[in-house]
């Protein structure tokens, strides 16, 4: 039974995921519980888990109306549960579950928050990043270092690249007009911000793309490229260093 992925949009610009395979219906954060239970309710669809990517309220303020609804279980990363709705399971990075498509290995990716994971479905080539690779971005480093971050990137990088990356914000217009200030010359690049400008104008979500995808365009990805560190005038830059210095340009975009 191949996954069914359904992209949710919450807040002013979270998304949330619905993945329905033949372990039942999982949800990937829940920024808030309307839209999610329409989205349900519309497919005739039952709540079996939330899995929770990191603690920051934008992608766990649903969690306790789905609960009392849904009697569903609860999951995210041990490291956070302090800072977590109640878990009913903590998860450690390693940890894997599910089966065929369903199957789902626990990644950590530290940075945004120190506890941060993603969860990926290399059957079904998902990964759900929610705030460490986001599409043509990296969130923020509010805890963790920028070595920290470049190093979980690298860790998603190195997936296979057909691996599609949902991510959990829809920033890809401004994280494009960003890319562009680093290499305006990338026709890649130039060629996914038209694509994205359509999309957006129709109001069609832009943060779910293939590795592929990303690995051609987005800044963060690309600070191993001499190009990249030439751009950001770090010749003779560690990769990690120029990846500091694209953060740190973006921060003040």
């Amino acid at each position: 039974m191949p996954l069914d992925i359904v992209t949710v949009p919450c807040l002013s610009d979270n998304y949330a995921y619905l993945v329905h395979g033949p372990d039942g219906t999982a949800l990937i954060d829940a920024p808030e519980a309307g839209p999610i239970i329409d989205a349900l309710e519309a497919r005739g669809w039952t709540l079996g888990v939330i899995m929770l990517t990191h603690h920051h309220h934008d992608h766990v303020g649903g969690v306790a109306e789905l609960r009392e609804k849904y009697g569903c279980m609860v999951m995210g990363p041990k490291a956070e549960a302090a800072k977590l709705p109640k878990l009913d399971m903590a998860l450690d990075p390693g940890f894997s579950g599910g089966t065929g498509e369903g199957l789902c290995e626990v990644i950590s990716v530290p940075g945004h928050t120190l506890g941060h994971v993603a969860y990926h479905y290399p059957q079904a080539k998902a990964v759900f990043t929610a705030d460490s690779l986001m599409a043509l971005g990296c969130g923020r480093i509010f805890e963790g270092t920028p070595e920290m971050m470049w190093e979980s990137l690298e860790k998603l990088a190195s997936l296979p690249p057909e691996t599609v990356v949902y991510s959990g914000h829809e920033y890809t217009s401004s994280n494009a007009a960003f890319a562009l200030t680093i290499e305006p010359q990338n026709e890649a690049l130039i060629s996914r911000a038209a694509e994205i400008d359509a999309a957006r104008a129709m109001g069609r979500p832009t943060a779910q793309v293939p590795l592929s995808v990303e690995l051609d365009t987005n800044p963060f990805l690309r600070a191993p490229l001499d190009s990249v560190k030439k751009a950001v005038g770090l010749p003779g830059g560690t990769d990690a260093e120029v990846f500091a210095e694209v953060r740190k340009r973006k921060d003040n975009f």
